[in-house]
């Protein structure tokens, strides 16, 4: 039932903008069906709607300009009648109030009364569901959002109805939303060439071509380059033509937590090295789970964004765990290491922590190096304090090498900022402690190890 309120919000600003009255049902008639259904290939399938209710042998393709009428007539006859299932208002429950179905979704367990003019307005808000990868579509209420997205309906009108187009798949009006608002809000975007640098399609197996689904996270980033800020309310859900619909209710998006990891890449690395790479960069963020599962966290924001493969150089504190390794020149490895520790920097929401891992590190390598021939036992007191994962363990490692080493300044002071943390940040800047070091290690010319 969400679909109604977004629906009403994109007409309040449609009439706005062109300084017109429409009501909901001249909006569907005039805006909606001319774009979405009165051509050879729609924009979208509503199952059981009388869009794709087809005598036999009846293709959409290959309906005349009065069978499309026709439906259109089907179905004002049947929202005058009082038919309010999801067949006929968008988003409501099943026939017969079944509410459980798997047909049903966004249903409220509250009688409301619907009115003609919501079923109509359900329609206007179903085609404006931002689709991300995982068969999932979010519906925001930002009218920005919402009029750059009713803007990218003609556009994929223009490709449906192309002849270069063919074999492009309609019924896509969600994952091409999601497309177009990230390219919409991206740094390539040209006002005066919207569609320069734009190319969401893939091809489909046999042939033909189709959209394919952006990330959550190019989506996000994008909203939140042109939404700084700000803090959104989504509401998250799957309307699926066969598979079970999803409701996952309304989520918190926290944009500026969204930029952070982004911002600190090019304030740590350089603005340059972000852009030549930010192709390479931007998608490895948020690949450590699912959207649905994120989604979980009750917020997007920086814990939603983890990157997949830094998980497992996070120390335990069971078993010894691998140090990142810099030793070889592989650019790709050093763009995953430096977001992973953009991502650890962000979650512990302190930038003066970059300098105290680095001091600390340099002190680490300084002790190592004075050690002579005990070199190799003084390696595994470090090593034992970078495998460490919580504040008593780390604090009996490092008093040993305190105790030892002529350097003791900087990690006195790395002892009074992990006695003062927070249990749950001391994993995350062990961590990036870790990297700091086996950064400078590497750029360190040292005896071999025995």
């Amino acid at each position: 039932m969400i679909a109604v309120t977004i629906g009403r919000k994109l007409l309040e600003l449609y009439n706005q903008e062109k300084r017109d009255a429409l009501t909901p049902k001249s909006f569907f008639e005039k805006v909606y069906f001319e774009l979405f259904y009165n051509h050879s290939r729609y924009m979208q399938w509503v199952p059981n709607s009388p869009f794709v209710q087809m005598k036999k042998g009846q293709k959409p393709d290959a309906l005349s300009v009065a069978e499309r009428q026709e439906k259109l007539q089907n179905l004002y006859e049947k929202v005058e009648t009082g038919f309010r299932d999801a067949s006929i208002a968008i988003g409501f429950a099943a026939s017969e109030k079944k509410e459980f179905a798997t047909t049903s979704g966004q249903v409220s367990a509250l009688d409301l009364v619907t009115t003609e003019e919501d079923v109509y307005l359900s329609w206007i808000g179903s085609g404006l569901g931002v689709g991300v990868a995982g068969g999932i579509s979010i519906f925001f209420d930002h009218p920005k959002i919402l009029l750059t997205l009713f803007e990218g309906w003609q556009h994929y009108r223009n490709y449906l109805n192309d002849p270069a187009y063919i074999g492009l798949r309609g019924n896509q009006i969600n994952t091409w939303n999601g497309q177009w608002l990230s390219h919409a809000f991206s740094k390539d975007y040209r006002e005066y060439d919207p569609l320069q640098n734009f190319d969401p399609f893939g091809t489909i197996a046999g042939g033909g071509i189709e959209l394919t689904t952006q990330s959550w996270t190019s989506v996000l980033f994008n909203i939140a380059r042109n939404l700084p800020n700000t803090d959104l309310i989504g509401y998250v859900y799957s309307l699926g033509q066969s598979s079970p619909n999803r409701t996952l209710g309304f989520v918190p998006f926290r944009l500026p937590q969204i930029q952070r990891p982004i911002e600190l890449y090019k304030s740590l690395f350089g603005e340059n090295d972000y852009h030549k790479d930010a192709k390479r960069i931007e998608p490895l963020y948020g690949t450590a789970f699912s959207f649905q599962r994120a989604c979980q966290m009750g917020a997007i924001g920086v814990q939603a964004l983890e990157p997949k493969g830094l998980r497992g150089l996070i120390p335990t504190g069971r078993d010894s765990t691998s140090l990142p390794n810099f030793s070889k020149a592989d650019h790709e490895k050093l763009v995953s290491f430096r977001t992973y520790q953009t991502w650890l920097l962000a979650m512990l929401n302190n930038d003066e922590l970059w300098e105290t891992a680095g001091k600390a590190a340099e002190a680490l390598l300084h002790y190592e190096a004075g050690a002579g021939k005990a070199r190799k036992d003084r390696f595994n007191k470090v090593k034992s304090v970078l495998d460490t994962a919580r504040k008593p363990q780390f604090m009996r490692e490092l008093t040993v090498i305190v105790e030892e080493t002529d350097y003791k300044e900087p990690l006195v002071e790395l002892g009074k900022t992990v006695n003062r943390m927070p249990v749950d940040n001391v994993g995350y800047f062990i961590t990036l402690i870790r990297f700091r070091y086996a950064e400078l290690s590497s750029k360190t010319v040292q005896e071999p190890i025995i």
